[in-house]
């Protein structure tokens, strides 16, 4: 039996941009059609100047619709008032935190604000939701340090804890990764992607890092300039060609096998390769990034061949070398091609 995906937040033929006057305004994406349901992990991806923050934006009640809705469980959230809408819906951005004096408890407390009115008083109840965002997002040892002592990873990381204490249906994080480093944004996004399965969240987070994205996202969402936005699965995204197309540009290449764009190097000769595996795989990254073209006709200059100990055979008009790393093969053929290219 196929469930039927319980949708937390759509579209309805939104329209986003911003005021240029007081009755102009500038259409940056028109016709928007989008579901997110519960348990399910977004990316939202585009060039720089698409709009992913700017439809965040809107989807968040922060800057108004040139057209169209916006639906949280079923109600059109303009018309939701704020403390409603705040236990529906919570917002993480990439803005960076000035906080002083409070500990990482003090700002995961302040997700409880819409459930405790002005007084802010926190019952048990509320510490015991507390406890489950610092617990979940693993950041225990957090709780008692102050902000400004804490990494940028480590706050982040507390932002999240603070926006799941709302208790919301639907996480919107605009760019929450952008100033981590690759360990800390790979521990971050998986957080998310586990965070919408075990509480059953709807999460939508814009990035740019398109590699996490494909291999963490169940769903993407593409902005293609003032087209539509393209949804589909990472994999479907990548075999239409649509991501390709979305960043194309002349220096780079989109590897379809790797999900990745790489740069394109002049290829100034062509070698033979005879290897497998992940012995095989960065052999060939190695030669493609030094400008080696892979051959296996009388266009290649060298042959290579790998060994199962890591080690590698070099074969140039008969002359056979022996190399243990891929740094040795790079200079032996660079030196060899080097010679021929002066006509030695």
């Amino acid at each position: 039996m196929t469930l039927t995906p319980r949708i937390a937040l759509e579209t309805r033929d939104l329209s986003v941009g911003y005021k240029t006057g007081r009755r102009r305004s500038k259409v940056i994406v028109s016709s928007i059609n989008v579901r997110l349901s519960h348990g399910e992990f977004v990316c939202l991806l585009g060039p720089n100047g698409a709009g992913k923050s700017t439809l965040l934006r809107t989807i968040a009640r922060m800057q108004p619709a040139i057209k169209g809705q916006t639906l949280i469980q079923g109600t059109d959230l303009h018309g939701l008032p704020g403390a409603e809408l705040a236990k529906l819906l919570s917002v993480v951005l990439t803005d960076r935190l000035s906080i002083t004096r409070l500990t990482g408890y003090d700002l995961v407390s302040l997700g409880r604000f819409p459930h405790t009115g002005w007084s802010g008083r926190l019952r048990q109840s509320d510490h015991e939701i507390v406890g489950w965002a610092i617990e979940v997002t693993h950041s225990e040892r957090l709780a008692n340090r102050e902000i400004s002592e804490m990494s940028d990873g480590e706050r982040q990381r507390i932002m999240i804890g603070r926006a799941l204490a709302q208790k919301p249906s639907v996480m919107l994080l605009d760019e929450p990764t952008a100033f981590l480093d690759l360990p800390t944004r790979v521990e971050i996004t998986g957080l998310l992607r586990r965070l919408a399965r075990e509480a059953d969240l709807a999460i939508l987070m814009s990035t740019h890092d398109l590699d996490l994205a494909i291999r963490s996202a169940d769903t993407l969402w593409l902005m293609q300039g003032e087209e539509n936005v393209r949804v589909g699965s990472p994999e479907d995204l990548v075999l239409s060609g649509a991501l390709e197309s979305t960043f194309a540009s002349p220096d780079l290449t989109f590897d379809g096998e790797l999900g990745a764009f790489r740069s394109k190097p002049a290829v100034f000769a062509n070698v033979r390769l005879d290897a497998t595996g992940l012995q095989g795989l960065w052999m060939k990254r190695a030669l493609e990034r030094s400008g080696y073209g892979l051959a296996n006709d009388a266009s290649a200059f060298a042959s290579i061949s790998g060994n199962r100990n890591s080690s590698w055979v070099v074969d140039m008009a008969g002359n056979t070398t022996q190399c243990s790393t891929i740094s040795e093969v790079l200079d032996l053929l660079d030196k060899k091609h080097t010679k021929v290219a002066n006509g030695c």
